[in-house]
């Protein structure tokens, strides 16, 4: 069974950093791209960014560009997200996700909170 579980999340300033972590289980993360999506209150989910198995070529949106960083420990079955100059409109529920054999998984979600 694919799980997946974010951490990391919490409040934190504008201007401020966060580091968000997804331990992966249940499949083998080091042969699987993997992606950060959000989600804001009343709003359809974001793609953030996506990294391939190799960590080769990370991707971003525009509106996060130059200030998140994906990164991956395959040793460690982790994905993370070095979030950095965070903004108000940053505040979502973000998750990280795969997809194996044509079918989707993502984790519960992890708070992130931004405000003054």
């Amino acid at each position: 069974e694919v799980q997946l579980v974010e951490s990391g999340g919490g409040l934190v300033q504008p201007g401020g950093s966060l580091r968000l972590s997804c331990t992966a289980s249940g499949f083998t993360f080091g042969n699987y791209d993997m992606t950060w999506v959000r989600q804001a209150p009343g709003k359809g989910a974001e793609w953030v960014s996506a990294i391939d198995s190799g960590s080769r070529v990370p991707a971003y949106a525009d509106s996060v560009q130059g200030r998140f960083t994906i990164s991956r420990d395959n040793a460690k079955n982790t994905l993370y997200l070095q979030m950095n100059s965070l903004k108000i409109e940053d505040a979502a529920v973000y998750y990280c996700g795969t997809r194996i054999g044509g079918a989707t998984s993502r984790g519960q979600g992890t708070q992130v909170s931004v405000s003054s």
